[in-house]
């Protein structure tokens, strides 16, 4: 949920003045003053959002450029244009760059959907010669309108649809390309130094993708800051839950078949003891997830998340209750063995960054918790899944005391639990309970309850001190109806109520 802001405009309506006039008539100069005079005074009480104070600034300049300040210089008008545009373009990438390693501005521009000739621009007047003043002009329109799709529109029209921003790009090939190298590299030793160079620009390569996908996450839930100070702070604030988006889609492509999982089901069997993936796996894989964690410290909270996920999917059989059809594909690479080698990777997960994680045992406990459920009797778990997650259950808790101790009461239940069936024998079975309840002589008096320790004392001849708040009347027992005004005595005397 998005905190409150503060925003210089009382109502929208305000804001929606001040976009008609910018931009219902580009040559109207007046409507442009009074746009400016507007801006000029919410920047007086206000920081402006970086969207208002990039127009209000080239607005500015627009207005300088006019017929009627012709006395302006030309180089004057060049610098002030460009230097509009680089601040506009530095202050929406700025905020985005975020990540262990830097990613160009512009990677982050084309991911909002912003012209790249304006980054390109922005370079030029940064690092070359100024551009030409037709060439700036433009670019001050094309600014213009970039905002107003993207900012005026948005903010002034929420239900509208966002503008439409680049895809983000798959990890799968990167995580091929690190694969390749690192099982080269493991086969020999030789290559290691020859190769290294390569690996470290894949990992980085991979560390941009995070930024890319920390960037995605915030034009889809719509959370992108346009300069104000209460929203860059909450920006930093929500970079764990970005952060944690980013490396959830991550994780999900780790656990492909193919990755962590070996696609040769010959490479998936290891000892059970210790119940840790193979030793070339662990020599592949290791080297990138530790470098992943010392730059994220929420990768293993996310990384078990998403395994136990991944383990719970699709584990439970059909209830016996009912009538399933199901479609065996052959040597289909998702099978009990991946599951298995995938809960090793769990096991070395928790071993290796326990000592890293926040609290003692806190990876312990989260797996713990979010297995148990799925282990309480009338699951109907398969056999080859129970067996997988008790293994990891053991593998994770073993040491702990407190831990074992509640894993054991999760393995008697599943133990002593099984699921109930029924026979011709539970038939007869009940067919005998019902004579034995029909064989018994057991009425119920009319006028009264039948005490259940005296079944035979009449409780109408008991005092009336005795009896329970409700009685039933009826014609034996002498009511008949009465106007309004009266009221019935239970001996039968009627009385009329004092008025």
């Amino acid at each position: 949920m998005r905190l409150p802001r503060r925003v210089p405009w009382a109502h929208t309506s305000e804001l929606e003045q001040v976009c008609a006039w910018i931009f219902a008539d580009g040559d109207d100069v007046e409507s442009k003053i009074l746009a400016v005079n507007r801006l000029s005074a919410w920047k007086a009480i206000t920081a402006l959002p970086h969207a208002l104070e990039s127009t209000l600034a080239i607005l500015v300049v627009q207005l300088q450029d006019s017929p009627s300040q012709s006395s302006f210089a030309a180089l004057n008008l060049r610098l002030a244009y460009a230097s509009t545009i680089i601040r506009m373009v530095n202050g929406l990438v700025d905020p985005l760059q975020v990540g262990a390693f830097a990613r160009s501005i512009a990677s982050i521009a084309a991911q909002l959907g912003l012209p790249s000739w304006l980054v390109e621009l922005r370079h030029a007047a940064t690092h070359e010669d100024l551009p030409s003043l037709e060439l700036l002009r433009e670019a001050a329109r094309e600014s213009l309108s970039w905002l107003f799709h993207n900012y005026f529109q948005p903010t002034l029209n929420p239900s509208a649809p966002p503008p439409p921003s680049a895809a983000l790009r798959p990890i799968t090939p990167l995580l091929k390309a690190y694969k390749q190298l690192m099982k080269a590299v493991t086969r020999d030793a030789s290559l290691r130094k020859r190769q290294q160079g390569d690996i470290d620009a894949i990992i980085r390569d991979i560390e941009r993708w995070i930024a890319e996908a920390m960037v995605s996450a915030d034009l889809v839930n719509d959370a992108v800051t346009w300069g104000f100070n209460e929203c860059r702070e909450s920006y930093r604030g929500s970079a764990n839950l970005k952060e944690r988006a980013a490396l959830e889609p991550l994780c999900d492509a780790l656990f492909d078949v193919g990755a962590l999982v070996p696609l040769a089901k010959k490479k998936r069997h290891a000892p059970m003891d210790p119940f840790l993936p193979t030793a070339s796996s662990k020599a592949v894989w290791a080297p990138l997830l530790n470098k992943l964690r010392s730059h994220h410290p929420v990768l293993p909270s996310v990384f078990i998340n998403r395994a136990v996920y991944s383990l719970l999917g699709n584990w439970l059989q059909p209830d016996p209750g009912t009538i399933a059809i199901e479609i065996e594909v052959e040597d289909s690479p998702r099978d009990i063995t991946y599951d298995e080698y995938l809960a090793r990777w769990v096991v070395w997960a928790i071993q290796t960054w326990e000592e890293t994680s926040d609290g003692e045992n806190q990876l312990r406990k989260e797996l713990l918790l979010a297995l148990s459920p799925s282990l309480v009797p009338g699951k109907f778990a398969s056999p080859d899944k129970t067996k997988i997650l008790t293994t990891l259950l053991q593998s994770v808790t073993s040491g702990d005391k407190e831990l074992e101790s509640v894993a054991d009461l999760i393995f008697v239940a599943t133990k002593n639990v099984s699921a109930e069936t029924w026979n011709l024998s539970d038939l007869a079975q009940m067919d005998h309970r019902l004579e034995t309840l029909s064989s018994f002589d057991i009425t119920m008096e009319d006028e009264g309850e039948i005490d259940p320790v005296s079944p035979n004392v009449n409780r109408t001849n008991l005092p009336e001190a005795q009896s329970p708040g409700w009685t039933l009347l009826d014609v034996r027992s002498g009511w008949k109806s009465c106007p309004i005004g009266v009221y019935y005595q239970k001996r039968g005397v009627v009385e009329d109520v004092p008025m």
